[in-house]
């Protein structure tokens, strides 16, 4: 298990003065990145092969946001890993030692030469530490969009900001874009997201929405109709 610390300040701190959704999910996202730290074998075989790992999905399910000043913790851990493909569960606890965001995510092991996903040999897998699943509700990794009437939304560019280190849209950066969309009053319980293609500097995102009482599905997709990502906020 693999631990960050931190203190929610002013930039994270949204108007209600707790958390704001994109932080504690950078803080998530940040802990996961971080936790490669603790597995060098591991970031050696990607670097012999010129390889990395990508999010193709994730789960985040909302129990509370810290407040102002409020002192956290974020643990991350992977629980299965083999093949082409890797399983771990992020949690960020509030200063009681309670959790507050609770997620699972799928990443896959990816060629930079040949964007082909990369078998990762059982030798390699057997050297990675794994952690106990954590105890939450775990969806299906495939967003399913219902046969309701969607509208679109203005088209959004993807900006300098939004790109990382990869040289693409950070995986955030998609959740912000969509908030931004999505009408004020909505709360969010849950999240899922299932990433498609990796947007960069230069692109477009075209948005869609569609609405339930209880269910909100936004997909970020270029000109074409192609997604890049497609998200479900939950209440």
């Amino acid at each position: 298990m693999y631990t960050t610390t931190g203190r929610v300040g002013a930039s994270q701190t949204g108007a209600d003065g707790t958390m704001k959704l994109v932080s504690a999910l950078d803080a998530v996202q940040d802990c996961s990145t971080l936790w490669m730290e603790s597995e060098p074998g591991f970031v050696r075989f990607l670097t012999e092969n010129h390889a990395g790992m990508f999010v193709l999905f994730r789960q985040a399910d909302l129990l509370r946001l810290p407040a102002y000043g409020e002192r956290f913790h974020v643990t991350t851990g992977i629980y299965r890993c083999a093949g082409y493909s890797g399983y771990r569960n992020t949690v960020l606890y509030g200063a009681d030692g309670a959790p507050c965001v609770q997620s699972w995510s799928l990443g896959a092991f990816v060629s930079h030469e040949s964007g082909r996903l990369l078998k990762l040999p059982p030798e390699e897998s057997g050297r990675i530490v794994l952690d106990p699943k954590v105890d939450m509700q775990y969806l299906d990794r495939h967003i399913t969009l219902p046969d309701i009437p969607c509208r679109a939304l203005p088209e959004q560019p993807v900006r300098r900001g939004d790109i990382d280190f990869n040289g693409h849209m950070n995986n955030v950066r998609y959740v912000e874009t969509a908030l931004e969309l999505l009408p004020e009053a909505r709360a969010v319980a849950r999240l899922r997201i299932e990433y498609k293609a990796s947007a960069r500097l230069g692109d477009v995102l075209c948005p869609t929405l569609g609405e339930t009482e209880h269910h909100a599905w936004l997909t970020l997709s270029d000109r074409n109709g192609s997604p890049y990502a497609i998200m479900e906020f939950s209440k």
